[in-house]
């Protein structure tokens, strides 16, 4: 049975959710598995946080160079929502100083596991993005991907990433669009047919309009700098940053200095 009191509590946490992602253990890290969509677009979701954090932090004035081994070096990034470290995994290893959060205890122990297998040294901890925020963390960096459609309350969760975010600094989110294609494509299709991810993962009245989510970034003082969409190349069986932000899509904002 899920032990409930054993994990962080929030007005954003989806309990049924925590539960569901929790008993994925080390399935996060099989890439032909359940999760193996997430290895599957990671390399989409790092490019995009990597190309536009290089554009904006700057060093002597001049933009990084993306194509450095380690882009990010000396940048405070934190990882909302890390399910198994993949995407942490990943940001550490071109730079970033990672902290990373999740409220199921299960996905924080395989996450801190394999980091030590990997080497890499990312701070791992069960708690929530509220908790975070009361204790005053501030990073250059925040990303929260594939989180916003499992979470409650989410204009006041957008708000409280927002508080998270250093004067300076930029928030990137992804998340997917609620349009009737999304409803065919990332449900019927991905859990139903496909089965690329569990079914009952999703539910299409927690997807967000890009253009709700804009708002929700201007109330809380944040500013949209870009978006973009991810789409799936049935070709090829990958995946691509593309215009296409019908179904799965990229937002970063800035927060004014």
């Amino acid at each position: 049975m899920p032990q409930h009191h054993d994990r962080p509590r929030s007005a954003s946490v989806d309990p049924a959710d925590v539960d569901r992602f929790d008993r994925l253990g080390e399935l996060w890290w099989d890439a032909s598995g359940k999760m193996g969509i997430l290895h599957d677009i990671n390399p989409v979701r790092v490019h995009y946080i990597r190309d536009l954090a290089c554009r904006h932090f700057r060093v002597d004035g001049a933009p990084r160079d993306r194509h450095e081994a380690q882009p990010l070096e000396g940048l405070r990034l934190v990882d909302i929502g890390c399910g198994g470290g993949i995407l942490s995994e990943s940001l550490a290893e071109i730079g970033a100083q990672v902290s990373a959060i999740d409220p199921a205890p299960n996905n924080i122990e395989v996450a801190r596991r394999h980091a030590e297998r990997s080497g890499l040294d990312i701070v791992y901890r069960n708690t929530t993005a509220e908790a975070l925020a009361e204790d005053g963390a501030r990073f250059d960096i925040v990303v929260a991907m594939e989180v916003l459609e499992h979470v409650e309350g989410q204009r006041d969760f957008i708000a409280t990433l927002a508080s998270l975010v250093e004067p300076g600094g930029l928030l990137f989110l992804a998340t997917i669009d609620r349009t009737l294609k999304s409803y065919a494509l990332a449900i019927l299709g991905a859990e139903y047919v496909l089965g690329w991810v569990p079914r009952g993962t999703h539910d299409h009245d927690k997807f967000v309009r890009p253009d709700e989510l804009s708002a929700w970034l201007r109330r809380a003082g944040m500013r949209e700098i870009d978006r973009a969409g991810m789409s799936f190349q049935p070709l090829t069986r990958s995946w691509r940053r593309s215009r296409d932000t019908d179904v799965n899509y990229m937002m970063a904002a800035g927060k004014p200095e």
